[in-house]
């Protein structure tokens, strides 16, 4: 079973972020807050899905749907 990335998450569902499936844009999240163990609930979508808004480490954090796929959650 593949695992599920916080571009599948409903608005205001929580998740744990377990790992990241793209090492170059890790690091870029790392920067922002995304830690492995944090954890992450979906605020909002733009009107056609993309971009997404995220409350993580006390924060909303806009980012595209792609980079969002490259986030692997634990529920």
């Amino acid at each position: 079973m593949s695992k599920r990335s916080v571009a599948d998450l409903k608005i205001g569902e929580r998740a744990t972020i377990e790992s990241f499936n793209n090492q170059l844009m890790s690091l870029k999240l790392l920067e922002m807050g995304c830690l492995p163990g944090a954890e992450v609930c979906l605020h909002s979508k733009a009107p056609l899905g993309d971009p997404i808004c995220l409350n993580v480490a006390g924060y909303c954090l806009a980012m595209r749907k792609s980079e969002a796929a490259t986030i692997l959650i634990d529920n």
